[in-house]
């Protein structure tokens, strides 16, 4: 799972970040609001960590944004401040967690690998139309047939991305962040090879959905036109 870090304090910011990275993590870091705010709107995360108090935007209005534009992102802000209002304020706005300053690192932990595994036990399946995929087992599911076949590390990856995101057109920059890291500097030249994989295996087991290129844009999943499987 992919988690950003919006916070100011480098020092504290790596500190989080190193420590969520032993848990298995996948992390990024912003140092400012600007930045985290473009970060998080790219909708790639499973939980961001904001801070309230950051530079040229603040945590709240970076949360509202988040909350506009539908990102349905974890959050937990993170803050200096204890007061009341400014709880009251940041889960009135769509924050799942708080957590102020200071505290220990073990609480930020529980913190998140709480919220992520109670996202995580709702969503072992997730589902688009007839096809189901299961988080646990890594086998994507006919719901008509019962048919499935197993689909592993980046095409997993990759139709997990899609299903959470069906019939949005989601374009190559969005993918590679998401499924290959912010990090990643040599984009894969093998996404389009993923996705004949991928598609071949819904094909296999029946199902009516694909994954369609949209020229100059990226890619959609949808259903396939009766008659055209």
């Amino acid at each position: 799972m992919r988690l950003l870090i919006v916070e100011d304090e480098e020092a504290l910011a790596n500190l989080v970040a190193d420590r969520l990275r032993k848990e298995k993590y996948s992390v990024d870091i912003c140092f400012d609001g600007e930045e985290g705010s473009y970060n998080a709107l790219l909708g790639i995360y499973d939980l961001i960590i904001l801070d309230i108090m950051l530079p040229y935007k603040n945590g709240i209005e970076i949360l509202k944004e988040i909350r506009n534009n539908s990102i349905n992102s974890k959050v937990i802000m993170l803050t200096a401040k204890s007061e009341i209002d400014d709880k009251l304020l940041g889960f009135n706005e769509g924050a799942n967690d708080y957590i102020t300053k200071p505290f220990h690192i073990d609480e930020v932990v529980a913190r998140v690998n709480a919220l992520l595994r109670t996202q995580s036990v709702k969503n072992n399946i997730l589902e688009f139309e007839d096809i189901m995929l299961d988080l646990k087992t890594c086998n994507v599911i006919n719901k008509n047939t019962n048919e499935k076949i197993s689909i592993i590390n980046k095409e997993f990856q990759l139709l997990e991305y899609f299903i959470s995101n069906p019939c949005q057109i989601l374009s190559k920059d969005m993918i590679y962040d998401k499924v290959w890291g912010l990090d990643n500097e040599s984009f894969s030249n093998n996404l389009e090879a993923y996705l004949s994989f991928i598609r071949k295996k819904l094909k296999l087991i029946g199902s009516n959905v694909t994954i369609k290129s949209v020229r100059n844009l990226g890619y959609k999943m949808e259903v396939l036109d009766e008659g055209i499987k």
